[in-house]
């Protein structure tokens, strides 16, 4: 168990870092968060015990960075900034993953390292888990997860017998951010605006879990986490059929939910692979592979192997409020 007094996190304002910055608080550990410059404005909700900084970490100048981590009294740092495999840049997006999940990560903990600190807790995607077990099969045709685990080779080399890195890789995550629009409507039910009925991949499912149930896992992993490792984490698992009957419930919409054969849905989305070229567009995972590659898949993860290695009931942590009861909640917001 390592001794951590005070930690800094990178991202702390955002859905996944400031409900970690509260658990911290319970643990009796000292918070710092990063803020982007310009959010001071919308902050209001942070508690006061958190110190704010406003810094760009992605275009800070070493010496802006040394500045920021040094004399300060961090044991750790928890990096909790995306881009997540949401976003869509201008093509091509291996160039802009790779400069903002590989290049200004490893920056960013290499300037940890330098001024003292001694942990670094990588809030990474369980895609990077799943590449690893299918021997590096979704890289090749995904960007966003060549990205992932680009970022977790480069970062491992930083860690030695005196600076410890850990990742967690998350999947599906549940629950309302303070003072923000929760992603999930547009993320999944947007795409069929205007269908009478929501089409999707037969056969798939996914590991699932909530906001606190990440901010556990990320104190746990501060604290006891193993150097060099990646740890998988989820609360449970669900199958997408049962995931958009349950959004679709919580909303009040009456669609049915229709499964299809992947190689279908793969077809469908070629219409909006060719609309985003024309914009010189391009998402961080290949639509059609999608399909045939996640989706129709079981990425599920044992909520178990992760709660014993990170000792969760050392803590008294369960692994957060059930996720289904977040989706619940987080899609009901849509319907208000």
């Amino acid at each position: 168990m390592r001794e951590i007094k005070k930690v800094i996190i990178a991202g702390g304002t955002g859905f996944l870092g400031y409900p970690s910055a509260e658990q911290f608080l319970k643990e009796g550990i000292a918070v710092d968060i990063i803020a982007l410059a310009g959010e001071m404005k919308d902050l209001g909700f942070v508690d006061k015990r958190i110190g704010i900084t406003l810094c760009d970490l992605f275009s800070a100048s070493d010496k802006e960075l040394e500045t920021l981590f040094s004399g300060k009294g961090y044991d750790a740092l928890v990096y909790a900034l995306g881009p997540d495999d949401r976003y869509t840049p201008p093509a091509p997006a291996y160039d802009f993953f790779h400069e903002r999940l590989v290049e200004a990560c490893k920056r960013v903990v290499a300037s940890a390292k330098k001024c003292g600190i001694k942990h670094a807790t990588i809030l990474s995607s369980y895609f990077a888990h799943f590449n690893r077990k299918y021997k590096g099969k979704l890289e090749k045709h995904h960007a966003y997860i060549r990205c992932r685990a680009e970022q977790q080779s480069e970062l491992l080399t930083l860690a030695d017998d005196d600076f410890s890195v850990n990742f967690l890789e998350l999947p599906y995550i549940f629950g309302i951010a303070e003072g923000r629009t929760p992603i999930w409507k547009d993320s999944f039910l947007s795409h069929f605006d205007g269908f009478k009925k929501v089409y999707f991949p037969s056969g798939g499912s996914t590991a699932i879990i909530s906001r606190d149930g990440v901010a556990e896992a990320v104190v746990a992993c501060t604290l006891a986490g193993e150097n060099k490792k990646c740890y998988p984490i989820a609360t449970g698992n669900i199958s997408f059929k049962e995931l958009l009957a349950l959004m679709l419930k919580a909303m009040g919409d009456q669609r049915k939910v229709v499964m299809l054969p992947a190689f279908l849905c793969a077809l469908g989305t070629h219409g909006m692979v060719k609309k985003q070229r024309a914009s010189n567009k391009e998402p961080g995972l290949y639509y059609p592979k999608v399909m045939t590659q996640i989706l129709s898949k079981n990425f599920t993860i044992d909520p178990e192997e992760s709660k014993n290695a990170l000792h969760f009931s050392d803590f008294g942590y369960t692994g957060g409020t059930d996720p289904r009861k977040e989706i619940v909640r987080t899609m009901q917001f849509f319907a208000k």
